[in-house]
């Protein structure tokens, strides 16, 4: 594979610096995961609970869509459904749509399951670099997704803060064509990471591409070659562990607001 870990790590482990949750209720940018554990012979039936629920959605009009991605690796009996990108705000109003359909998910999804966890992701825009379009693209067929946990201390979440924002404002300014969004974790639990990061891939030819020119080139090519070293070495130093997956979107398991 040619964007192993170190890749990932070495050059667009994004992540912000504070803990504060103070954005607006009606400004941020929010997604609400659920990942799902399914054991192998439970999978059919799962499946079929899904279906089941996104029916009920549909015939109770619910506006927020759920895209839901296979695992492709890692564990790959894993499921995750998306809702978002919405704002604070409009969780009330997704919670009190979807409550009708709670029975239905109980009775047909809720018995296949060996576990289930949920968290919400906060769009962190300095962070990432994404095209003027990315709200009205499709849903990806891939994902590649990497967790990061930080080392503890408020030093290495300034260091990610510095170091990412010169990311960031390296690729805009170069327009450098290859895109990422950093979404911080809130109350995803015990053994949850701090950041998500995300990168769409059209399939499996295009995770094979290196990117062109290589990430820390660029840097280099913008902050010149001393202080592209520098900002690597900081980012290295804050991270205490990642782990990275593949995921590909199921438009069969998927909820399609509208339609």
């Amino acid at each position: 594979m040619k964007m192993p870990i170190a890749y990932v790590v070495a050059t667009l482990a994004l992540a912000a610096a504070t803990s504060g949750h103070a954005a607006s209720p009606d400004k941020a940018l929010v997604w609400r995961d659920y990942t799902d554990t399914v054991a192998p012979a439970d999978q059919q039936a799962y499946e079929a609970g899904v279906k089941a629920f996104n029916q009920c959605l549909g015939e109770h009009h619910v506006k927020f869509s759920m895209p839901t991605v296979v695992h492709e690796t890692g564990n790959d009996y894993q499921y995750s459904s998306v809702v978002g990108p919405v704002t604070w705000a409009d969780m009330d109003t997704l919670s009190a749509e979807i409550k009708p359909c709670d029975a239905t998910w109980r009775a047909q999804g809720n018995p296949h399951l060996k576990g289930e966890t949920s968290a919400f992701m906060v769009l962190q825009p300095e962070l990432s670099h994404l095209p003027a379009d990315w709200q009205s693209r499709p849903n990806p067929p891939m994902l590649f997704i990497t967790y990061f946990t930080l080392k503890p201390g408020h030093e290495h979440n300034m260091a990610f803060s510095d170091t990412f924002k010169k990311v960031a404002a390296a690729a805009s300014k170069s327009k450098w064509p290859y895109y990422w969004s950093i979404m911080q974790i809130w109350g995803g639990g015990d053994g949850a990471p701090d950041y998500i990061l995300v990168i769409q891939k059209k399939n499996w030819a295009d995770v094979g591409t290196e990117p062109n020119p290589a990430p820390w080139k660029m840097m280099a090519n913008t902050y010149g070659q001393s202080d592209a070293d520098a900002i690597r070495k900081s980012l290295g130093d804050a991270i205490e562990k990642s782990s990275d997956h593949y995921d590909r979107y199921d438009a069969s398991l998927s909820y399609t607001a509208g339609k």
